[in-house]
């Protein structure tokens, strides 16, 4: 049908309407259009380009290298080794369990492998970055760097990790590292940008916890390219971390680990310090443990055997451990009372073998008595008579006030972990802490190192080297931190008259060289080498009258829990003194049967400077010598891994 001239025209013009609003449609698109990119391209130009560049340039923390630790020689005791690493990151990776299966396939991971990554990695902020398996070979290391398009968010990498090169020797010196956990985070509130860093340890105990600011050093950064998959590509610049400072401490690795060696199979704790300057040569406690077990974190069941054991390996006998000190206290006893004037050195008491107080016996450990003693002869003797009556004289404040003045009841500040304070009673304490008013049965049992008195191997080390030099020695265990000396300044007198001290290192010196002296069979024969000291056994149970009466029960018949501590004191050489030490054996029985041996073998050693020669000790004795030595696990000069300790990664 033929349309009319009208109807063209009415057609024609709402085409023409229409074609004007598109066209007007398109000319508004095309401005916003050319304006929004004016605006980025122009006006956001800058702020886009920095965006890209952002994501294009990854800015990683560098970790620093953990200072190392040396023995006053220089024996490297705590270093660090090359750790061949892979880490992912999960923002990077995409599907995180397939990368996992991926990187299993390659390396050989386990499932406990497996499944401890992807605990971490869900744990940890996406950014983060999470070793997912440490440790691995170069060949292994090899192969993922070669896969590495496959793998995307993981990165080859190579760390440093703590070492401990000689074991247990140090664990309760040095202490150990560990991973940095939510736990450590929490109790320090440390917020340092390097704890994230994957991997990182931080000191857990001992001079790795107390020293950690000074051996941790300070982080440094990198600046790397990556591409779209969080590849590096190339690294752009680099600020490199600071590392830790190097500290050297005053212990001797050689005689560390004699007197270590020594104390094996015992339950055990020693302490040697020179007389001088306070410097400690030896701090062991036995058994052991292995500290490089903790650098990665400890297995459960590792963990688990080190409590359940009744030795207890953790604990550090030497400045942790509390005992009642026995006969090696009565020297405290002696010279408060010659300060205090209640007694004169040459004043004798007798000794019937008990002393009636009150309605109560005190026994001496001599059933029998000693008969009439001196101070000389009853430090010598053990007499513990003499000091019961010696101890009434003078009162327990005049004997805790020169306990604490010979370094007992005292905490002795140093860089390790829980140093016990110790007990030096007195009648307040008694009131505050127990309720009840002092009375003079704990003065007695005072007197002889039992009752409230406690003190750990390292006041007794300190009181001991304290008396030798007349000096208040103070215990120091950090030589020097960056080759800057922390020694103390050379400790001054105490102010005791001389007199005094002579009787007190003459009963000494009859404890080891006397016939009478309860540690004569631990004498030495060369008289350059000559040592004096003092024995204890401290109780750990009572003794009924009706046990006294029928025969008290031996030792050895005892469950081992419920033998007597052993303990001994000593200072060498007699004329000169250089070396103090102090042994406790836990349940080990008598002092001059047990503890005595092994103090002179360590004092022998510090002097020496080596195995001690046979023709040191007695004659009947030397045979057994040997054979000890050729027996205990001495290294025969502390060793440094060439090859597998390094100051910082390159």
């Amino acid at each position: 049908m033929k349309r009319s001239q009208r109807e063209t025209e009415d057609s024609a013009r709402q085409i023409g309407r229409r074609s004007l609003v598109l066209g007007g449609l398109f000319a508004g698109t095309g401005a916003v259009l050319a304006g929004r990119m004016r605006y980025l391209q122009v006006e956001r130009a800058d702020d886009f380009r920095l965006l890209a560049e952002e994501n294009r340039i990854n800015i990683r923390l560098l970790p620093p290298a953990r200072g190392l630790i040396f023995d006053r020689g220089g024996v490297l005791v705590a270093g660090n080794e090359q750790n061949y690493r892979v880490t992912l990151v999960r923002e990077d990776a995409g599907d995180v369990d397939e990368v996992l299966a991926e990187l299993a396939r390659i390396v050989n991971l386990d499932l406990v492998t497996l499944d401890r990554a992807r605990q971490e990695i869900a744990r940890r902020p996406p950014f983060v970055p999470v070793t997912v398996a440490d440790r691995l070979s170069w060949a292994e290391i090899s192969a993922v760097a070669v896969n590495a398009p496959a793998l995307p968010g993981v990165t080859p990498d190579v760390g440093l990790s703590r070492i401990y090169p000689m074991g247990g020797d140090f664990a309760h010196v040095v202490g150990y590292v560990g991973p940095v956990s939510d736990y450590y985070l929490e109790q320090t509130g440390d917020t340092d940008p390097v704890l994230q860093i994957p991997d990182f340890q931080v000191g857990r105990n001992n001079i790795e916890a107390r020293l950690e600011p000074t051996l941790r050093g300070s982080a440094g950064t990198t600046r790397v390219e990556v591409n779209a998959g969080g590849r590096i590509m190339r690294e752009l610049d680099r600020d490199p971390a600071d590392p830790g400072s190097d500290v050297q401490l005053t212990v001797d690795a050689g005689l560390q680990n004699y007197v270590e060696a020594r104390l094996s199979g015992e339950s055990a704790g020693s302490v040697v310090i020179d007389c001088q300057s306070g410097e400690i040569l030896a701090l062991a406690s036995a058994p052991t443990f292995n500290p490089n077990l903790f650098v990665r974190g400890i297995s459960t069941g590792a963990w688990n055997g080190l409590n359940a054991d009744p030795y207890r390996p953790l604990a550090n006998k030497a400045t942790q451990g509390l005992y009642p000190p026995g006969s090696t206290y009565k020297m405290v006893v002696a010279l408060a009372a010659l300060e205090a004037g209640v007694i004169r050195p040459d004043e004798t008491f007798n000794c019937p073998g008990h002393l009636e107080v009150g309605n109560r016996r005190f026994h001496c450990w001599r059933r029998g008595g000693h008969g009439r003693m001196d101070m000389v002869q009853a430090i010598g003797q053990s007499c513990d008579v003499f000091f019961y009556e010696l101890a009434q004289r003078v009162g327990i404040e005049a004997i805790s006030a020169m306990a604490r003045r010979l370094g007992c009841g005292v905490r002795h500040e140093l860089p390790l972990s829980g140093i016990a304070e110790g007990l030096a009673p007195t009648m307040d304490w008694k009131m505050q802490n127990r309720g009840a008013s002092w009375v003079v049965g704990d003065t007695i049992n005072a007197s002889i190192g039992q009752g409230f008195v406690l003190s750990s191997p390292l006041h007794l080390a300190v009181m001991t080297a304290r008396l030798a030099s007349g000096r208040a020695i103070q215990p120091a265990i950090i030589r020097s931190i960056d080759g800057i000396s922390q020694l103390p300044e050379p400790a001054p007198e105490l102010g005791f008259d001389p007199a005094f001290l002579t009787h007190i290192h003459q009963g000494m010196w009859n404890v080891n060289n006397d016939r009478r002296g309860t540690a004569y069979g631990s004498r030495v024969e060369v008289a350059e080498y000559k040592i004096a000291g003092k024995t204890g056994t401290s109780q750990v149970r009572n003794i009924s009258t009706a046990e006294r009466a029928s025969g008290v029960v031996s030792n050895n018949d005892l469950p081992w829990d419920r033998r007597d501590h052993a303990l001994y004191v000593g200072y060498a050489p007699f004329d000169n003194p250089r070396y103090a030490c102090a042994v406790i054996v836990e349940h080990g029985g008598g002092g001059s049967a047990v503890a005595a041996p092994i103090a002179r073998d360590i004092l022998l050693r510090a002097q020496v400077g080596d195995i001690p020669p046979p023709e040191l000790y007695p004659s009947s004795q030397r045979h057994d010598i040997e054979r000890m030595h050729r027996e205990l696990p001495i290294l025969p000069s502390p060793p440094v891994p060439a090859g597998r300790t390094v100051r910082s990664q390159a």
